[in-house]
């Protein structure tokens, strides 16, 4: 960024000669147009220029991207595009395009970002820096090839870009090549040890390659450096590197059975202020996980971090084969989730959802999975076993989650039903359920690929309660499950996560006239064939399903997985 400044920082030298104040030429330029300027001082100074309204064109383009840096330090990405624009609109330019693409990576839009970047690159010769920012954007959409292709020519252009070499060590590891990303992040950390980036980066392909020990030490450097000396860089978020670092350590923590320190660092992370996408994600991830190491009898934490609890009640006499052994799981294992969910006391009960969870139950048993499985649970039941399975999942190589039964969007968020769900007046329909947002979280981290899939919403069993209950307006309008904006924006899904859903987006499911929905009849055939690659068994699954519904039902997926992923050996 610093190069694509210096022309801005020429302009502004000659800005200053053109008819203005006195105060705005000797005080008001410089703590607008210096990147060193305090960010509240760069936008204070930068807005009293533009109420003077001397400037136009492109000398007021100039203020407008200036203010936009000082907005960038300080996080607010809305206002940094709408800075950004307004300077585009008066006088584009490749500086002012590419603060522009990288307010919107910050915010998770890759593909407006990519877009920007793309007219950065038509606006002047080829920048190394642009060329690193949109390998970015390229991996946070989850396509690697594009990326590391990106971060060669930043690394071309200059070969001691120590970020550069970073970022494409991080798509080699999403790609599974954990030797090369070693190589990369090595040689990151030559170019610049003070950077603390690199040695967070490297904290996860120790944990990938099950060096826990490694991993802590790095992890507890990058944090010693991040805390000794912020990163200045315009470009990083606001804490991002803190929350990372404390994020990283602690999921090397949890993964040796460190839990004290690992709460202690799930705490540190809580604590900052999160700005941006990837730093939200984390705490989201912070969250979730700080309720499964600090007790194991308290519920999965909802809208705010808490670290007191409440236990909650003994699981329901209904739960199958709930926990297998507690003994800690052991890296490069397999485990899944099952639940089947049909006998419901106050909605539509359902007759297959049982016999579903036990079919796709049996049939991952069948090759090698460890499974949770729970049949007809209650709320109590259902948190129980989801904090049993998110805990011991924390060092499984792939985990799989399937449920079967009622499900909801609420807002645009999904809800799975637990069997003793009841809408009253003026309760809060959506703390009877569990949020499928707070599983996805729970289980993202990018040394693990996560199959997640959902034969739910078979009917909307809320509509005929929602009027009664009076508050919720989500239900009533929506007799589907909602697709996700993204795989949670920001998160990491480094290892791969695929969501399959039993319908499109907004669709019903068939509950079926046989003993099993077609759905999972579908499933349970296909996924333990030998030597079948997961997409290409779900698309096996929904042609099946669409034969035997006549068209009715089309199962859905979005995938991130990086590569082929095999549920049964070949």
């Amino acid at each position: 960024m610093r190069r694509l400044l210096v022309a801005l920082s020429l302009l502004a030298a000659a800005l200053w000669t053109a008819p203005a104040s006195a105060q705005a030429r000797s005080q008001l330029g410089p703590l607008c147009t210096t990147d060193t300027t305090p960010a509240d001082q760069m936008v204070d100074a930068c807005t009293k220029i533009i109420a003077l309204k001397v400037f136009k064109g492109e000398q007021l383009a100039t203020v407008y991207f200036w203010r936009a840096v000082g907005w960038n330090k300080k996080g607010d990405y809305a206002k940094v595009i709408a800075d950004t624009t307004e300077a585009i609109r008066l006088q584009p330019s490749q500086a002012v395009y590419n603060l522009r693409g990288s307010a919107y990576y910050d915010k998770g839009d890759y593909d407006i970002a990519i877009a920007d970047f793309d007219d950065a690159l038509k606006q002047g010769p080829p920048s190394g820096i642009i060329f690193h920012n949109r390998g970015n954007a390229w991996r946070g959409k989850g396509d690697y090839t594009k990326a590391i292709a990106d971060y060669d020519m930043s690394i071309k252009a200059d070969p001691r870009s120590a970020f550069s070499f970073q970022n494409r060590g991080i798509a080699k590891e999403a790609l599974g090549d954990l030797d090369g990303a070693l190589a990369d992040i090595n040689q990151a950390i030559r170019l610049d040890p003070t950077l603390p980036q690199p040695l967070i980066n490297r904290t996860a392909i120790w944990r990938a390659k099950g060096d826990l020990d490694r991993a802590i030490s790095d992890g507890s450097e990058a944090i010693r450096l991040a805390k000794e000396k912020p990163p200045v860089n315009i470009m990083t978020p606001p804490n991002s590197v803190l929350i990372s670092g404390y994020t990283h350590r602690a999921l090397a923590y949890e993964a040796k059975g460190d839990y004290a320190r690992a709460q202690d660092d799930y705490k540190a992370t809580l604590a900052i202020l999160a700005s941006d996408a990837g730093s939200k994600a984390n705490q989201a991830t912070a969250k979730v996980r700080l309720s499964l190491v600090t007790d194991v009898s308290a519920p999965i934490p909802r809208d705010a971090p808490s670290p007191t609890t409440q236990p909650t009640a003994a699981p329901s006499p209904q739960q199958t084969d709930a926990a297998p052994s507690p003994a800690p799981a052991v890296r490069g294992m397999r485990m899944a989730l099952i639940i089947g969910n049909g006998a419901y006391a106050h909605v539509k009960a359902l007759p297959n959802p049982p016999n579903d969870a036990r079919a796709v139950a049996r049939s991952l048993r069948d090759i090698g999975f460890t499974v949770f499985e729970g049949v007809d649970l209650d709320r109590a039941a259902m948190q129980k076993m989801t904090r049993d399975f998110l805990r011991d999942a924390a060092r499984a190589q792939v985990v799989v989650v399937y449920y079967a039964g009622h499900g909801v969007q609420v807002d645009g968020r999904n809800y799975l039903i637990p069997v003793d769900v009841e809408l009253k007046p003026g309760a809060s329909m959506t703390e009877a359920m569990i949020d499928m947002d707070t599983i996805m979280a729970g289980l993202d981290d990018q040394v693990r690929t996560n199959i997640l899939i959902f034969d739910a919403c078979r009917n909307n069993p809320m509509a005929q309660h929602a009027a009664s209950a009076g508050t919720n307006r989500g239900i009533e309008g929506a007799s589907g499950l909602a697709a996700p904006t993204s795989l949670g924006a920001g998160a990491t899904l480094g290892a791969g996560t695929l969501i399959a859903f039993a319908t499109a987006p907004g669709q019903v499911a068939l509950d079926g006239e046989g003993a099993n929905s077609p759905f999972s009849a579908a499933l349970s055939r296909h996924i333990g064939t030998p030597g079948l690659e997961v997409q290409q068994m779900l698309t096996r699954v929904r042609a099946e399903v669409v034969s035997t519904t006549k068209s009715k039902q089309v199962p859905w997926s979005n995938s991130s997985l990086l590569g082929e992923v095999y549920l049964a050996e070949k």
